[in-house]
């Protein structure tokens, strides 16, 4: 079974650098004012909100959570809390893939585990890292909502069902 590294949540990366600051570019920042204007309060555009953020930078830096907290009147605890609750938000830089193996009960029994370390140890990295070419992210999920197809691996945002080790590494062939 695969090593679970926990993050430090005190690590020094995971606080804002006061001396870098973000903002949105004015294009997506027109973007971000007509989205505040389909929601009734400022904290039901969060959501929105960091799928913007994520797609402009990419991820989630601790910069990023300052910036938007400063945007919707919101206590950066609070940006925060929605970033870490929900694992579709990056708080780290991903690779091109982000390749996430399911490793819930349904897939745990499929095999799982399998292909989770099978990905590691043929891109040389460990859990959760990206690789030195910044192609792959591999990651530990706890579910992905599809038990009856399992294991499951999502590659960005495709679902890639039934799969085995064996197809896991014919998928990865095709990623290059």
């Amino acid at each position: 079974m695969a090593d679970l590294h926990p993050e430090n949540p005190y690590a020094k990366d995971r606080f804002p650098d006061p001396t870098k600051r973000v903002e949105f570019p004015p294009e997506v920042k027109t973007r971000f004012d007509e989205v505040l204007t389909r929601y009734p309060t400022k904290e039901a555009a969060l959501l929105p909100t960091l799928h913007i953020v994520q797609e402009t930078w990419g991820w989630i830096s601790p910069e990023a959570v300052l910036y938007v907290s400063e945007l919707l009147d919101l206590s950066p605890a609070t940006v925060f809390g929605v970033v870490s609750f929900y694992d579709m938000y990056h708080q780290r830089p991903v690779g091109k893939y982000n390749l996430r193996v399911c490793t819930n009960l349904s897939c745990m029994v499929s095999n799982a585990y399998d292909i989770y370390e099978n990905l590691c140890e043929r891109l040389h990295v460990d859990p959760g890292q990206t690789t030195k070419d910044g192609l792959h992210t591999v990651v530990e999920v706890e579910c992905l909502g599809s038990c009856g197809t399992a294991p499951v691996v999502q590659i960005n945002n495709d679902y890639h069902e039934n799969m085995s080790v064996s197809k896991m590494d014919a998928l990865l062939d095709q990623l290059k």
